[in-house]
């Protein structure tokens, strides 16, 4: 009985303090401290508004959020007597052995859960990053500005059930090689930076950069291996965009989004195929950089995206691909307008197979430097009889040219195509059909954070004020 009577005891003490830590905001860094120290699952430690230096990590347990009083207002950073060492970077991203957790302004528990941090400002000029955690399950970021860091924003290993959604990053990481800035070479980090991720939603975040120097820039979302991720309405213009190379990506899903550099996402021989049949979907974004897509992967699906590059943009080809060895794809590109390919629209240096590329608007227009490849180039050992090109509208405006690079590309299905001042039309058949050419339906989608741009066929405004 008196056991029992402790037990309520205690219980009532953590229900009153977690009260407490909720209704009282803290004021400063030595109470901001002991508020994490004390608090127990299910608090809400709200900060008021001023600035937190912090002269360690604050590191959080699994059901605590911390909220502050606002983006701007409420403002954790770290002490002038506190610098990050510079030497450990750039990490070693999968070697978890010699990672160096301890220049983060706050760390999430190892295999902590459900752990929350809104509506404040992170920033540090001499710490590696914001938020770090390890193996974390339901994290919630949201109305955050995470702002001048050494490497990157939000460092994650492992996170599940994740959602980082309107927050702004400006300058939220840098390259760096052997532990000097990495002025010549080295790794950049990311602003999001998360290996082996799964079932995460990252929304409605704007990433901007504003510096210069040569070592001075980052990756807007970065990471290893993601697993039904959800990366939709973000405005990007940090770049790479996205990178997410080198592992078994799968039902990786990026829609709605403005995205100013590429999207990176190769993997040897093209890697595995899910068994839901897709590694990545990417619809209905705007893309403005004539480099857009770094290949190859297989079970790829682009569509519903407006591809709008200056004709003076002129060395890139949409989709890149760089590797030796064979991949057995697929990929489907179809329902896409594409507007100024410059170089081209696809250059796989790698042979490949089972590529479909159809219902596409293409016009490619005299370039600064007049571009008279082909459109599309592949490698002659390409497996030809799996690919298709049916029912496009491609024109070449000014300049003529050819729609592929090598004869040998002629093989492919090449039927009921809409071909004005292309130039090769002797290699293939291009029979044609009473199906209809070009998109299915008229393109017009909201993109960027909150809906910020209407796309609507070859033209961009500013979406209306709800």
């Amino acid at each position: 009985m008196v056991l029992k009577k402790m037990k309520l005891t205690l219980f009532a003490a953590a229900l009153c303090l977690a009260a407490s830590l909720h209704a009282t905001p803290v004021t400063s860094t030595e109470t901001l401290v002991a508020a994490v120290a004390a608090a127990q699952s299910g608090a809400v430690i709200e900060l008021a508004a001023g600035t937190f230096k912090l002269k360690q990590p604050l590191d959080l347990q699994g059901g605590i959020a911390l909220k502050g009083a606002g983006i701007g207002k409420t403002i954790i950073t770290s002490a002038d007597s506190w610098k990050a060492n510079p030497a450990t970077l750039p990490d070693p991203e999968t070697d978890l052995g010699k990672f160096d957790r301890s220049g983060y302004l706050i760390r999430c528990a190892n295999d902590a859960k459900d752990i929350g941090i809104s509506h404040l400002t992170l920033t540090g000029p001499q710490m590696h990053g914001a938020i770090f955690g390890m193996a974390n399950e339901g994290l919630h970021f949201h109305d955050l500005r995470i702002a001048d860091f050494m490497y990157c924003g939000i460092r994650t290993y492992g996170m599940k059930r994740v959602k980082i959604h309107d927050c702004t990053f400006v300058d939220a990481g840098q390259r760096w090689e052997n532990g000097q800035p990495g002025v010549k070479g080295g790794i950049t980090g990311g602003a999001i930076f998360g290996v082996w991720m799964s079932d995460t939603e990252i929304s409605n975040n704007r990433f901007l950069v504003t510096k210069t120097a040569p070592n001075e820039h980052y990756y807007g979302i970065k990471g290893r291996e993601a697993r039904r991720v959800h990366i939709h309405h973000n405005t990007i213009e940090a770049g790479f965009t996205i990178e997410l190379p080198f592992e078994g990506d799968e039902d990786v899903e990026i829609d709605h989004n403005i995205l100013r550099a590429a999207v990176s996402i190769p993997k040897y021989a093209g890697g595995p195929v899910p068994k839901s049949g897709r590694t990545f979907h990417i619809h209905h974004n705007y893309f403005t950089d004539g480099y857009s897509i770094e290949f190859v992967r297989n079970g790829v699906e682009v569509d519903h995206n407006l591809f709008d590059f200056d004709s003076a943009q002129d060395g890139s080809n949409l989709i890149s691909a760089f590797g030796d060895v064979p991949a057995k794809g697929p990929c489907l590109f179809h329902n896409n307008l594409v507007s100024n390919p410059g170089r081209g629209v696809m250059w796989l240096n790698e042979p490949y197979a089972k590529l479909e590329v159809r219902n596409n608007h293409i016009i490619a227009r005299t370039t600064k430097e007049p571009r008279t490849e082909g459109l599309f180039g592949f490698n002659e050992q390409s497996d030809f009889k799996t690919f298709s090109f049916k029912n496009n509208v491609i024109e070449c405006i000014g300049t003529p040219r050819p729609l592929f690079r090598n004869d040998a590309s002629g093989a492919a299905v090449v039927e009921n195509n809409r071909l004005t001042g292309v130039t090769d039309t002797t290699r293939y058949e291009n029979k044609m059909t009473s199906a209809p050419t070009g998109l299915k339906a008229p393109l017009k989608f909201e993109c960027g954070v909150n809906g910020e741009l209407t796309v609507d066929g070859w033209q961009t405004a500013k979406s209306p004020t709800p």
